[in-house]
């Protein structure tokens, strides 16, 4: 045998127990990133998407039908351009809105006066399926920050 050919061999074995390592380390590596990524700051507490009583179209039914964020921060959150929307597109866009640490503020969808703990669509139909619908919070850079779905084909957080 050459030394040529023992020297090919020797990198072949070489190279194959490198592949072999990365692949076991890969998958644990990747794990721990996902351990030690931060939980989210602002989120989806609570939604009540089926108003209690009857479904009449009032704008005290369509107030009963809300989405609660609550940032777990100690630090406030500039909510300003982050956006709330149901699966169907229905979209809710924060304007000049300041979220407090450790605060909660209900975005109801009908119609009312803003305040620090209270958000008005003011739509005057409903925007969340009570059979099943998805919420999702997007940032202002449109990425999701946090998402809440429930009935039928999904699961309650």
């Amino acid at each position: 045998m050459s030394a040529s050919s023992t020297a090919r061999r020797t990198a072949a074995t070489v190279l194959a127990a490198g592949a072999i390592v990365s692949a076991i380390a890969l998958p644990a590596s990747a794990h721990d990133s996902d351990r030690h990524r931060p939980a989210p700051r602002v989120v989806i507490s609570d939604v009540q998407a089926d108003s209690p009583g009857r479904d009449d179209r009032s704008n005290r039914s369509l107030n009963a039908e809300w989405v609660q964020i609550t940032n777990q921060t100690r630090r406030a959150v500039n909510l300003d351009g982050w956006t709330l929307r149901d699966a169907d597109g229905h979209r809710y866009q924060f304007d000049n809105v300041r979220l407090a640490g450790r605060a909660t503020v209900r975005i109801h969808t009908g119609i009312g006066r803003d305040t620090r703990t209270d958000l008005f669509q003011d739509r005057r139909a409903y925007v969340w399926d009570n059979n099943g619908d998805t919420a999702t919070l997007r940032d202002a850079r449109g990425r999701t920050v946090d998402t809440d779905s429930w009935g039928r084909n999904h699961h309650r957080r």
